[in-house]
Parts: structure tokens; sequence; C-alpha cells
């Protein structure tokens, strides 16, 4: 669960003293030769680390139609009955599902000219988390397990990778950046209490030590390796003061009642306290955005849910001192179609969709990409997957080209093409 170092250098958000750093660099190798530079380079990179960047990916499982969300196309029959309501920046208007977002638009941009070839769910939520299409023989780490492994604090007892709902997993990094899944969020995970003394506690896990060692010795060295980090994960976890982390009873309940009653509410709240004490990744997921029918009647049900949580969020965030470093995703695997089926319903459209995003080096009160009146396609500024996450590394500081070795032996960037938005940076 929690991250090892990296061992390169990156920049946060553009405030990296690059000149400095070179001449220490020069001074270093000068001295020291290759492996004193070595060693300083992966100095520089603890450093980033504590800087405390963080990403919230706020999911919308099934598809959320950009016309009831982001891309309203009030007074075209293809927008249906879904008006559209003015923002804090003038200009901006977004469905009226989202009355509450509104008002954060200043610090929110939003993307409305995402575009994929992706549209079975389970083929685009993979490639939208892992920025790969699937392939049956590689299984690729998530976005959430890439940046835990750049920014994850080995020495933190939390994990670095969180998600309230199953998430897409860490792929060939291994056990290490598996995410943390939280089924009830608010509450204490299960299964955190001591069944016997700290004293036998602390004797028990001595002997499964020894016995995973003679297990290691037999030929089973990597499956012992993989059993020692879990439970050592697990135990850190279970005796820390921090596991209090995950409780949200001890917040204010006017603060609650914002976020919302709902499990989207209090996982935002949770993902707000989880980043606070330095977790790098949190995912929350809300679902179900699949409207094949009704709609208009489902977007505006579950926009009940999200949109407090969201706005709240981000207040709370900005509020603390914590939106500068903390980079929020708001999407889906992909949009729906600007036709409306006999069922008052819409089905998938990976062609053209929205997304939003604030904090963290996001410059905010924007639009970007567009697309035609009716919906049916990018009329500017076509935006990939790899186009975003690509933008969102930049944002968090992380190298996007940074190579993991896959089982196959074959060097896999964290983002495979793609370029870098600058309009929607800092």
């Amino acid at each position: 669960m929690n991250a090892l170092p990296v061992d390169s250098i990156v920049s946060v958000g553009g405030r990296f003293l690059r000149r400095r750093f070179l001449q220490t660099a020069s001074a270093a190798a000068a001295m020291s030769g290759a492996f004193g530079l070595r060693n300083l380079m992966a100095e520089q990179s603890r450093e980033l680390q504590k800087q405390g960047k963080s990403m919230i990916l706020l999911w919308m499982q099934g598809g959320p139609s950009q016309f009831e969300t982001l891309d309203p196309k009030a007074g075209h029959e293809n927008g249906g009955p879904t008006e559209a309501i003015a923002t804090s920046v003038p200009g901006i208007r977004i469905a009226d599902n989202f009355p509450l977002v509104a008002k954060q638009m200043s610090d929110i941009a939003i993307v409305r000219s995402m575009t994929n070839k992706e549209g079975s769910h389970p083929r685009a939520t993979y490639q939208v988390h892992t920025g790969y299409v699937p392939a049956g023989s590689v299984k690729h780490p998530s976005f959430g397990s890439n940046i835990a492994q750049q920014l994850g604090d080995a020495s933190s007892e939390l994990p670095s990778f969180v998600s309230v709902g199953a998430t897409q997993g860490a792929g060939f990094l291994g056990m290490d950046y598996e995410p943390f899944v939280v089924a009830r969020p608010g509450q204490l995970p299960e299964n955190v209490a001591l069944p016997v003394s700290r004293e036998r506690f602390d004797r028990r896990t001595e002997l499964m030590s020894k016995l995973t060692g003679q297990f290691a010795e037999h030929g089973s060295a990597q499956l012992a390796a993989t059993h020692n980090s879990l439970y050592g994960k697990t135990s850190r976890l279970v005796l820390t003061p921090e596991i209090d982390t995950f409780d949200i009873s001890g917040e204010p309940q006017s603060l609650q009642t914002q976020y919302g009653d709902s499990n989207f509410g209090r996982g935002c709240l949770l993902a707000r306290r989880l980043v606070e004490r330095g977790v790098s990744f949190v995912e929350v997921r809300s679902g179900n955005w699949d409207t094949h029918q009704n709609n208009f009647e489902d977007c505006a049900k579950n926009a009940a849910e999200v949109d407090p949580a969201t706005a709240t969020l981000l207040k709370d965030l900005k509020d603390r001192g914590l939106l500068e470093k903390t980079v929020v995703v708001w999407m889906g695997e992909f949009g729906r179609t600007p036709k409306i089926n006999p069922r008052e319903g819409r089905d998938h459209f990976p062609k053209a969709f929205s997304m939003m995003m604030a904090g963290g080096g996001i410059r905010g009160g924007q639009v970007y990409g567009s697309t035609t009146k009716d919906g049916n396609e990018i009329a500017e500024k076509p935006v990939t997957v790899p186009d975003l996450m690509r933008t969102v590394c930049k944002a968090l500081g992380v190298n996007a080209d940074h190579e993991n070795m896959s089982p196959e032996g074959r060097p896999l960037k964290i983002v495979d093409g793609g370029k870098e938005i600058s309009e929607l940076l800092s």
C-alpha cells in the first residue's frame, strides 16, 4: 500500500529551482562522480515528495452525460429538457443539475473536447484508468498506482493509494502499489482492532516471518516477499494512530452536512482527510451514470449527491490551503449520445465528451475545447486520454515518460504518447 521513493528528478508546479539544482549537481559530480550525483538526484526526488502533491479522482462510473453535466445544449433538440445556468465565471454555463459546482467555477477547468474510441464499459474504464487499451499479455498499472509509486512516502503508515469503491489495481507494479479499498467511507476499516495483546501480536508476527523465510528458502522467494509486504503494511496500518483518519465522526456536523449524507459525500470528506495526511492518490466513485433509460431523472438524482460533495470538497481544500497542491479530476469512462433514444435515455458515446479538473497547478475559470451545436462532433481542440494524463502528470510534477519494466521485459511509460496541454496549466 505504501509507495517507494522514486529515482528521478521531476518538476512540481514550476517552482523547482532548476538553476540551484544544476549548480549543486555539477559540484557534486565534480567531487563525487556519477555515484554522488545519483545520490543527490535521489535526495532531490525525496524532497519533491515532501512537498505533498496529491490527486483526487472523482470517478463517475457508467459514463455521465455531458449534456446533463458540463456541456448542456439548451434550446437544441439533442439537449432535452436540461437547462444551462450561469456560473461564477461570466460566459461559462453548465447544466442546472450542478448549481453548487457552478459557484466554484473560478477554480475549475472544463474540458469539453475529450475524445476516445473505446465504447464498452470494461475497455474504456481500463484505458482511462491506465492509459493503455487492454492487452491479454500485460496487466497495466492504474494511474493511481503509478502516482503512488512516484509520489508516495515509503515511511508513511497510511497507504499511498486509497479507493472508495473498487478500482483498477497495480498490475505488474505489484503489491506495494495496490489500492487500499474502502467499502464504507467515514468509518474505520474492518478488522483493524488487535484481537490479542500487542506483545502477543508481535510474537505472532515474528513467528510468521520465520515461517515465511523457510518457505522462501525452498524456491518461493517471490511469493514470500509479496506475503511479507502485504502483512507488513497491514500490521503498520493496524498499529498506527493515524488509522483514525478514516473516521470522519470528529468533523463538524455542519461540514458533514455540506458534503452530504451519501457514500459519495462521505468519500469526498474522507479524501480531504487523506490528502491532508499525505496520501498521494484517492479515488471516490459515484454510480450509476449508465443512463440508457430515464437519463434526465437519473442524472438529476446522481447530481443531487455529486454536486454538493464536489463543490464542498473544492471549497474545503481551498480553505485549508490544500487545493494548490491537490489535483482534483472529475470524469467517467465516456459520454452519452446526443440523440435521445425511445426510452428517454442516452447510449455510449466516446467520440465527444466532457470532464473537469481543479487545483494543483490547473488554471481554473476556463473551458477548453468545444463541441458542435448538436454535440455530435468535436468543434475544436480535441483532447485524448494520453493528452489528459500527460497534463495531469505535469501538474503533479511526475515524469510521464518514467518507464517501468513489464514482466515480458518491455519498458512501459506511465503515459504512452500524448502531449501536455499548456493552456490548462498555471
